[in-house]
């Protein structure tokens, strides 16, 4: 647990900076955290089948590149052009033929390139574009995440005794993600009501933060599903006790993709 308490707080340091900074310092480094987090993605499906390192290089610059897309505006953008995304189906698909043998390289090998860096590149991408919009809707999300996070730990270690998913997240109880929800709840819609927006409906704001903490922890499970399929514990060993990149911006990137979804009403 203190190796666990300090990570947290170097992470904070180097993390915050770059939070309150924003634009394009803020984009550079959300950029690198996802070449870290397609770099994990890779690394637990190469535990059992290799990737030709070209496409691995190409999939990096890809998630790169989604990464950074129409991050220079401060308006609320989230749009891609059909050109890419053809391309890229087409970038992953056609060596295939060019390799020509499915043991090196196959169909299944190519939709989990495309996926992932489709999937890596534009969860980023909305981070940051959220950010340069207005920092206060990204502390928000922060604190839906950070919280429900914390608390379900917290709750779950003291209480716990109904297991949730134990198949997929042995440690996860009932009792945890109860009470996460509810102070994640409970601290999002203080701090949208008190800063964000004032005048809006409290009922309404509790019921989609309340949402949102439940589709954070459902991201958290998604992951977590991923690290069970492959058999590894964390998805790396880059924060010490904690795991890696992934590992702490689960529940975030599901959270970011579920709030762009309700934006337009908040």
């Amino acid at each position: 647990m203190k190796t666990r308490i300090i990570s947290s707080i170097i992470v904070v340091l180097i993390f915050l900076p770059f939070l309150i900074i924003g634009e394009l310092p803020f984009a550079i480094f959300m950029s690198i955290l996802s070449v870290l987090g397609l770099y994990e993605l890779l690394r637990v499906r190469e535990s059992k089948k290799k990737f030709p390192l070209l496409l691995k290089i190409i999939a990096y610059l890809l998630t790169v590149y989604f990464c950074m897309y129409n991050t220079g505006s401060i308006d609320f953008h989230y749009m891609m052009d059909y050109r890419v995304m053809s391309f890229i189906i087409f970038l992953f698909l056609c060596p295939m033929v060019f390799i020509n043998d499915s043991k090196r390289y196959n169909l299944n090998d190519a939709l989990f390139l495309i996926g992932s860096t489709l999937f890596i590149g534009f969860s980023f991408n909305l981070i940051i574009i959220i950010r340069n919009f207005d920092i206060t809707y990204i502390i928000y999300l922060l604190l839906i995440t950070t919280i429900t996070d914390t608390f379900a730990l917290f709750t779950g270690s003291l209480i716990g005794e109904h297991k949730l998913c134990p198949k997929i997240s042995p440690k996860k109880t009932i009792e945890g993600l109860v009470g996460g929800v509810l102070m994640g709840t409970f601290a999002a819609t203080a701090f949208y009501n008190t800063v964000i927006h004032p005048t809006m409906s409290l009922v309404f704001v509790i019921f989609v933060t309340l949402a949102l903490c439940l589709v954070g922890q459902l991201g958290d499970l998604v992951f977590s599903s991923i690290k069970r399929y492959y058999e590894v514990k964390d998805f790396s060993e880059l924060i010490p006790g904690h795991g890696g990149i992934l590992d702490r911006f689960d529940s975030l990137i599901f959270v970011t993709m579920a709030f762009i979804l309700v934006f337009g009403i908040l």
